[in-house]
This record gives structure tokens, sequence and C-alpha cells, in this order.
């Protein structure tokens, strides 16, 4: 038989906490709670402190938010959301097999959540890796808005709708505006595909473009493309081969 796992709960409402802890006390065999915190910031110490097995933890709270709490842990429990996200968060719980709860928590669906709980506890695992792909899914994306470069003794600001494509040459990338400029910028190609939108395609190795440039698209050789762009050149850009998902997702745009 196995013992009950030690349960930490961490709600900024009083009134949550005390319903929670009454509907958990149907089930001593699974659970004995350790503590309580009531923001994310008692939740880190308390959980860094009394290292329980599992935690039931709010998303909404002051200060420190839940993902947040979570993202500074060195040591990782299981977790059970209490989320009122919309229903794009709550597939992604549940195709992260990371369980949740609406709030007000019901007993009905507690129990769900309970053999969730007990299905995992034989497979931990598998539960940590699953957490953390959760955060990174959740994590807001922060992306540029612009492009510092210097220019002389200047600092120029290059917004990204006058940008037409970057390309890496060696250790430096060369962002190409649409009048014909070319500055050196301070980014890898791979640094700028992480924090441009998506509307900035990468085409291949080297090259990173500005799909609302593109002008047309031609087959080349060995069943690459010519993309050529509306810049002040009319560039045109060979595709890499290992990039034609990417291609395919411009001739959707």
């Amino acid at each position: 038989m196995e013992t009950p796992l030690r349960t930490l709960l961490v709600d900024d409402e009083p009134l949550a906490i005390s319903r929670l802890r009454r509907l958990l006390s149907a089930y001593p065999d699974t659970f004995t709670i350790v503590g309580e915190a009531a923001n994310g910031a008692e939740g880190l110490t308390a959980v860094e402190s009394l290292r329980p097995e599992l935690v039931f933890l709010d998303i909404e709270m002051p200060g420190l938010n839940g993902f947040e709490m979570l993202s500074k842990l060195t040591y990782l429990p299981m977790v059970v959301f209490a989320t009122a996200y919309d229903e794009y968060a709550v597939r992604a719980f549940e195709e992260n097999s990371v369980d949740y709860l609406l709030k007000p928590i019901e007993p009905e669906r507690l129990a769900k959540t309970i053999e969730r709980i007990r299905h995992s506890r034989q497979a931990p695992a598998t539960v940590t890796p699953d957490l953390r792909h959760l955060l990174e899914l959740l994590k807001p994306k922060k992306e540029l808005q612009s492009i510092s470069v210097k220019s002389g003794d200047r600092i120029l600001i290059i917004p990204l709708t006058d940008i037409a494509y970057f390309e890496a040459e060696d250790k430096y990338v060369l962002l190409h505006t649409t009048d014909g400029q070319q500055y050196l910028t301070t980014y890898t190609i791979t640094t700028l595909e992480e924090k441009l939108p998506d509307t900035f395609l990468r085409i291949s190795r080297s090259t990173l473009i500005n799909s609302r440039q593109v002008r047309e698209i031609q087959r080349y050789f060995n069943g690459k493309y010519l993309v050529g762009l509306r810049d002040k050149k009319n560039t045109q850009l060979q595709t890499g081969s290992a990039y034609h998902d990417n291609l395919k997702t411009l001739l959707e745009l």
C-alpha cells in the first residue's frame, strides 16, 4: 500500500484553500497536507523547505504567479493547477499530462484528478519533463519589434517593416533593408529566428527573410527555389533543401 502524498496547498484565496483542504480530507490514504502558502513567494519557500511530493497550485496570484513560482524551483514536485485559464491553455494541460482544476473545484472533478495522480505515481519519471515542457509552451514569447544597429557614431533603430532579409557571413549577420542598405548586427541567425515574429522565415542555414517582402518564387536546380524580394536591389535568394517546410508556410501566406 502506498503512503499518502506529502501535499502543499498554494492559493491567495483563504476560502479556496479551506475548500480544497476539506475536499482532500475525504482521501486520507492519498494526501497528507504538510503546509499552505498564500502566494507564489511563500509557495517557493515552502516547496524548497518542505519538499512536498505534490502541490495544488493557483495560477493567478499577486506578485509571483504559479508559473513564475515553478520556473524558480530547484526541486519540482507533481503539480495540479487550479486555473481559470481559457480553453487553449486547458488543452495544453491535457496534452502534457499535467492535471488542472477549474475553480470552484467540484468533488466529481477532483476524483478524476486523484485517479490521474495515482497513475502518475506509477510512472513519476514522466511528470517532470512534461511540466517543464508545459512551462515553455505557456511562457510569453518576447518578440523583437525593431533592430538596433551601429552606423559610425550613431545607433539606428530599424523597424521590422524596413527589413528585407538577414544574411549570415562567417561569424557575422548582416541586416539588409528594403532600400538597399546593409548593417552589421549583434544577433545570430538562430537568435533572430527565435525572437522575430512569424512573418520572418528562415529559408536556408544562412538566410532569414521578411515574408512580406517576397515578390515571387521560382523553381531552381536540385529541388531548390529562388525567392525574389521587393527590395530596391530586386534580391534573389536561394533556398536550402532542409528548409522546405518553411517555404510551404510561405506559399500559404
